[in-house]
């Protein structure tokens, strides 16, 4: 377990290549939320969009899980957890409004970015015209206000 790579796998650079070929600037490795010790690959900060590549081992694919079968009631404890700890992830992130992305490793890179990259666009025309509704109440900064 210990090789195992954790950042940097080879399905994390290609999304990432493909959606900053895209246009796309991004953090890697971040916490989108504070006070939650849980790490994004990819963040989008001002869209609140988080994506997450997930292995399909670690993370229990519904199409390419397998169960081994030496020490089994270990792994498959531990891979329940890390189900649940994916769902309780994404949970907090929706209730600070953020929107949590989950790409499979089994997943076209190239596709999963078009997917990843339709999402942020609109999430982040969504949160523009809702500023530019709110925006023309207040005065810009560094106007003078009538007295």
């Amino acid at each position: 377990m210990s090789r195992q790579r954790s950042r940097n796998t080879g399905v994390e650079m290609a999304l990432r290549r493909h959606l900053h070929a895209a246009g796309l600037r991004y953090r890697i490795h971040r916490r989108p939320l504070k006070g939650v010790r849980r790490e994004a690959d990819i963040v989008f900060g001002p869209a609140k969009v988080a994506v997450f590549v997930d292995g399909c081992f670690w993370h229990g694919c519904p199409e390419h899980a397998t169960w081994p079968k030496r020490n089994s009631q270990f792994w498959r404890e531990k891979i329940e957890k890390n189900r649940a700890r994916d769902a309780n992830t994404d949970a907090r992130l929706v209730e600070a409004g953020w929107l949590a992305l989950r790409v499979w490793e089994h997943e076209s890179a190239e596709e999963a970015a078009v997917r990843v990259a339709a999402i942020v666009v609109a999430r982040r025309a969504e949160l523009h015209q809702a500023g530019a509704r709110t925006n023309h109440r207040r005065p810009r900064a560094g106007s003078l206000t009538a007295f």
